[in-house]
């Protein structure tokens, strides 16, 4: 049945999250991550679209046009890029434009990445699933140009170096700036 196989993969995304961010010492956000995803908004569209494979999302996206569930999410989670999306005082057009996100958001999203590609990608699961996730769709993401430096460079980091190597850079230099 959907409901329990979403449920697993939430709790599973959840507890691989809390795992990373408890290793570069991000306590709260790894108790806190992704709670929004229980809401109604959230959870029935993620078991009606379940598909093991992918982000119901995404099949929610392709149903309607878009993706309620996203919109909802996306608006209540700072470790996403999309959360920091704002208004420009500078244009009366009220154009949109990205803002720097805080590293301690960046460093969960790191975390997010990474459980992500583990519950969707499953034993096929290589320390460059997140960075060849991330490459699919970089040129269409709006996102401050110094979010999107220090993303790139952990992901990079986390090709070629591994995960333990990752979570003790984020700990000791990328948090300590």
């Amino acid at each position: 049945m959907n409901f329990l196989a979403h449920l697993r993969t939430v709790n599973r995304h959840r507890r691989l999250v809390r795992k990373g961010c408890f290793k570069i010492g991000l306590y709260w956000q790894g108790l806190t991550h992704d709670l929004s995803k229980y809401s109604p908004t959230e959870f029935w569209p993620g078991v009606k679209y379940y598909q093991g494979n992918r982000s119901p999302n995404n099949a929610q996206r392709e149903a309607l046009g878009y993706s309620a569930s996203w919109l909802h999410h996306k608006g209540r989670n700072k470790h996403h890029y999309e959360y920091w999306i704002d208004y420009s005082l500078e244009n009366a057009d009220g154009t949109m434009f990205p803002v720097s996100m805080p590293d301690k958001y960046i460093a969960e999203m790191m975390m997010d990445r990474i459980a992500a590609a583990k519950v969707y990608k499953g034993k096929d699961y290589t320390d460059k699933s997140p960075l060849e996730y991330y490459r699919q769709g970089e040129e269409r993401i709006i996102i401050h140009p110094e979010t999107k430096k220090k993303l790139a460079f952990l992901l990079e980091y986390l090709a070629q170096n591994g995960e333990k190597a990752l979570y003790e850079y984020i700990k000791k230099e990328f948090l300590k700036k």
